[in-house]
């Protein structure tokens, strides 16, 4: 089905992959690595579905940072607010870049202020 579909198919990831990724890593796995590597931030991550496990290109990213006495629920919650911000706003990127005739490229966030739209920078 992937290779049917090349470039057509989005994953959404609970870290900034490259880090964190790969087989096994999913759900509460991947905040509980993230914490148990001291990494100051995690975030999302927004990708083509290729044939290995969160390897395909990155589309957009949103990172997240990760604050002292963050346990996985905590660490979590913040990062699932914000996938469902960056995924949506992801896919129309893609979308209207297709309908436009365009190939989409990089997902780029602007500066985002607390309870304001999700933006992208302009090309």
């Amino acid at each position: 089905v992937v290779s049917a579909y090349p470039r057509r198919i989005l994953n959404i990831h609970p870290a900034l992959l490259p880090a964190f990724g790969g087989k096994g890593m999913f759900g509460e796995r991947v905040h509980e690595a993230v914490l148990a590597s001291d990494a100051e931030v995690s975030g999302a991550t927004v990708h083509y579905v290729d044939e290995e496990y969160d390897t395909g290109t990155i589309v957009g990213q949103w990172p997240v940072q990760v604050l002292p006495g963050d346990d996985i629920s905590a660490l979590a919650a913040r990062v699932l607010s914000v996938e469902h911000r960056l995924y949506p706003a992801v896919a129309d990127h893609v979308c209207e870049a297709w309908a436009e005739g365009r190939v989409p490229g990089p997902f780029a966030l602007s500066p985002v202020e607390p309870g304001s739209d999700l933006k992208q920078n302009a090309p």
